[in-house]
């Protein structure tokens, strides 16, 4: 209960309440109190001020030591002041009725939580009058300042700062008290200007004419304001302090003048307020719809050309057109499009907070562009995209083998088909049907030699049958041209076994007969045909094209190769042997004149071909050599490119895996405030920016590495996929934790929760939070409201107020709760946000406490842009006690908070 002593001193404590205080060895205060002059202007205030309620009952005032004696008229002012019934007054005209009606009226005061001190109803009606004007102050004090409220301060200080806000603009105005301030009659006009400016033409008046400007400000107040003349200007001009209280209690009857007023300025600033977050939350919508549908626009045109596996034509050219296509939009179609996308799921994040601040629903995004919406279309994407590129790199290496095998499909068969022509034809002559006996004997020696020879040839048949078959398991484009080829070798090869045969069995009808064998052509024929035949396989191998991958591989047809020089001793044997054996036959025929001698039955071979031959291949043994040693130059190259990419690569993974922890571990510490960790994040961000030419240069590394056609790499486990996942990982973490935080900070300083309370939320998510993936399941999320003292019974009663914690933090039914929504619901009871009730109060004061508004109002009291916001989006009022064009705000308000459609 206050406590009012009209002797004491009056101060005020932080709050703007007032306090009282009396000190009997305080001569100077009890002097100022008692001081002739403020007594006359406050006999003078506190009757006019009397008088200004008494007669809305019809009843006034002459002399306040006089008229309140008997008690009933001091009733009757606080019935009308108070808008109550007080007891019945006693009417007879005795002391002890008056004092019984005055002691009514003193108790009704105190009733209003005002103690009484010094005031006694004996006091009053003797007609005491100092006593007498106490108890009016104190009435004044009560039911005129007290409830006076201006953002935060109320009574005297509320009345002082609202006297302050209002003269602020005006010209010689400083309103610091209510006794000095007031001299000039300035702030007197001053408030009546700003309220009703048409009433007073402030620019005329002068800071030096006092007395002009206070009858002015008296006489329009009464005229036009219906607040009565409390002072006298001389009262005011001619004391050097005037009475503070008269001023008080005067300038209080400006200020409930002007309630109204004000009440609809603060009404119109309320709707001002929340109708700019709400313009703000549309952009904000419009701006994410736009980004995501232009991103899922994209990711819809791009994957069917990431899914097309057809080439215009089968060949390697094609395929690695198709790679430096994809290369293209590695390097420059895909980079922007990954910051669009962390730039949406920012937008949505900082959209969803400012939505939980302002107490509006949460935004869902139309029907396929949620997060999650964009993020499986992405994710679809980058399977598309990794798809395509296994497939352009399996076709490479297909197309890459077979451009390989035509060369030598193609080169096998024409050896065949240069020893196989005409064969046929010879096999079906029948030339030794009248020959003599040696030279059947030879023609015998002749076909058996071929036959080896034809043995010899099966090897090659097999691998030209081998190489077709290979390329049509790898879909050769011109398949059918080798098939036929094939099958045309097979072919004659089946007719040249048969032909053989069956001449095989017509000469060994006839050499039953015929038994001369020249021995020295058999032995020609026998050992030149197989050395014949090796050398031509030997020439076919030193010139077989050979494609290797690894420096191994091509080390191990080196030493291949030097295996084989080192038979070429022994073949050297062999050909002197040979050319010994023609040297010999032809000594012979030379020696016994037989020019039959020089001509060999058993075999076409001659000794010049076979010396021909011989040279041949001493000739291409070196070349095989240098093509050899070339070959080791390119592997070698390639393992330096290798070794290249692997150092870089085994470098910038690491360095990524480090700063991904540390960006994870920044968020667990509680240490640091929440601006620390926003700049340590936004330092590893510089630090991750700066680190950029290491990707380039890698990128770089991995461009060089897949031109070279080098498809393994056996000194490093990374890839540069995995290395651009992790890269934009990182960069996707950092961005996601400084939004986070930023969204906390914003939770934080408009909630007003202190860092000690944050670091306690967040150490309690933290210690719950068992993956360390900053999100909490069910059960983890009960558990940690649990350790914080929420009282969650384990039975069906803690799980039906459990399901309606849920309902607010996992508002989408997701099944986990990031720390941002954990945040928000402990803080939630912190902060007084605007509601739909109190937005429509302030449209139904605006609306002059009608149930509908006109356009007029809004254009009135609101500015042009959200006056027109308001009426492009209110709904037409349906009831019929309205003027055309009114609007229903009623509606318009709950839909602004989710409450309807709006």
């Amino acid at each position: 209960m206050e406590e009012y002593d009209y002797y004491g001193e009056e101060e005020y404590d932080e709050d703007g309440e007032l306090c009282q205080k009396y000190d009997q060895e305080d001569d100077w205060d009890r002097d100022a109190v008692l001081d002739p002059a403020w007594e006359r202007q406050q006999r003078k205030t506190f009757t006019a001020w009397c008088n200004s309620h008494l007669r809305k009952a019809q009843t006034q005032i002459d002399d306040i030591e006089v008229d309140y004696r008997n008690g009933l008229k001091l009733m009757t002012l606080l019935e009308v002041i108070s808008g109550e019934r007080l007891p019945k007054p006693e009417r007879g005209r005795l002391r002890f009725h008056h004092i019984g009606n005055v002691n009514k009226a003193l108790k009704f005061i105190e009733s209003k939580g005002v103690r009484l001190v010094s005031i006694g109803a004996e006091e009053i009606v003797d007609g005491n009058l100092k006593m007498t004007l106490g108890m009016i102050w104190t009435i004044i004090l009560r039911f005129a300042i007290q409830d006076i409220n201006v953002e935060e301060s109320s009574s005297k200080a509320g009345l002082l700062l609202w006297c302050q806000r209002k003269t602020m603009p005006y010209k010689n105005c400083n309103v610091q008290n209510f006794h000095t301030s007031w001299k000039d009659g300035l702030a007197f006009c001053a408030l009546i200007h700003r309220h009703r400016p048409e009433l007073i033409d402030y620019a005329s008046l002068k800071k030096d004419d006092p007395m002009h400007n206070l009858n002015y400000a008296f006489e329009v107040a009464e005229k036009h304001l219906d607040i009565p003349k409390m002072l006298d200007a001389e009262d005011i001009v001619n004391y050097p302090k005037p009475d503070e209280r008269s001023i008080m209690a005067y300038v209080s009857a400006y200020y409930h003048a002007f309630s109204g007023a004000q009440k609809a300025e603060t009404a119109a600033s309320r709707i001002c307020k929340v109708l700019g977050v709400n313009q703000e939350n549309e952009r904000l919508m419009d701006e994410y719809e736009r980004l995501a549908s232009d991103l899922l626009a994209w990711i819809k045109k791009t994957r069917p050309w990431l899914e097309d596996r057809t080439l215009p034509e089968n060949t390697l050219p094609q395929i690695q057109k198709k790679l430096e296509e994809f290369r293209k939009y590695r390097r420059a179609e895909k980079p922007p499009k990954v910051e669009e996308k962390g730039e949406l799921e920012t937008n949505f994040n900082t959209l969803q907070t400012k939505l939980r601040l302002s107490n509006r629903p949460a935004y869902i995004p139309s029907d396929g562009k949620m997060v999650s919406d964009i993020n499986k279309a992405w994710k679809g994407l980058e399977q598309a995209e990794r798809g395509f590129e296994d497939w352009l790199l399996a076709e490479m290496r297909r197309l890459e083998r077979l451009d390989h095998l035509a060369k030598k499909f193609k080169h096998k068969c024409d050896i065949h088909e240069a020893w196989s022509d005409g064969k046929d034809e010879q096999l079906k002559d029948n030339d030794f049907s009248n020959t003599k006996l040696n030279e059947l004997r030879a023609m015998h020696r002749k076909h058996e030699a071929f036959e080896s020879d034809l043995a010899a040839h099966q090897d090659r048949v097999e691998q030209i049958a081998a190489i077709a078959q290979e390329m049509n398991d790898l879909e050769y484009y011109d398949i059918a041209t080798i098939n036929e080829r094939c099958q045309r070798i097979c072919d004659q090869w089946d007719l040249l076994g048969t032909l053989t045969q069956q001449r095989r069995v017509a000469l060994d009808d006839i050499l039953k007969v015929l038994e001369r064998i020249d021995r020295l052509h058999l032995e020609f024929a026998k050992r030149a045909a197989p050395f014949n035949n090796w050398m031509d396989g030997a020439s076919e191998d030193l010139q077989d094209m050979f494609i290797v991958h690894t420096v191994i591989e091509i080390q191990d047809l080196m030493r291949a190769h030097a295996q084989f020089k080192d038979t070429l001793g022994e073949a050297d044997k062999e050909f002197n042997g040979i050319v010994q054996i023609a040297t010999e036959v032809k000594q012979i025929g030379q020696q016994y004149g037989h020019e039959s001698a020089f001509e060999n039955p058993y075999t076409t071979l001659q000794i010049d071909e076979i010396t021909n031959k011989w040279g041949d291949l001493r000739r291409l043994v070196p070349e095989r050599d240098s093509a050899l040693e070339h070959e080791l130059v390119k592997q070698q190259s390639h393992e330096r490119l290798r070794q290249q990419f692997a150092q870089k690569a085994n470098m910038v993974g690491p360095w990524i895996e480090k700063q991904m922890k540390a960006v994870i571990e920044i968020g667990f510490n509680l240490q640091i405030s929440l601006e620390e960790q926003q700049n340590n994040l936004k330092q590893y961000e510089q630090v991750v920016v700066a680190y950029k030419p290491h990707m380039d240069e890698l990128e770089a590394y991995n461009q060089a590495v897949q031109e070279a056609m080098i498809f393994e790499n056996p000194h490093t486990d990374y890839t540069m996929e995995t290395i651009r996942v992790g890269w934009e990982q990182l960069l996707t973490a950092i961005r996601r934790n400084i939004n986070e935080i930023e969204n906390q900070i914003l939770t934080r300083d408009s909630k007003g929760i202190t860092e000690e309370q944050l670091n306690e939320f967040r150490a309690s998510f933290n210690h719950f939070d068992r993956n360390h993936n900053q999100r909490l399941e069910t059960k983890e999320f009960r558990s940690c409201l649990v350790s914080l003292g929420h009282n969650i019974r384990d039975d069906k009663e803690g799980d039906r107020e459990f399901q309606y914690i849920m309902s607010l933090v996992d508002p989408n039914g997701s099944g986990y709760i990031t720390f941002q929504n954990f945040l928000d619901y402990m803080t939630r009871e912190a902060v007084d946000s605007d509601t739909a009730e109190q937005v429509m109060d302030s449209f139904k004061i605006l609306a002059g406490n009608k149930s509908y508004i006109t356009q007029e109002d809004l254009r009135r009291e609101l500015p042009p842009d959200q006056a027109e916001y308001c009426i492009a989006r209110m709904a037409p009022y349906a009831g019929s006690d309205a003027p055309p064009g009114a609007l229903d705000y009623m509606s318009f308000s709950t839909a602004l908070y989710g409450e309807s459609d709006l």
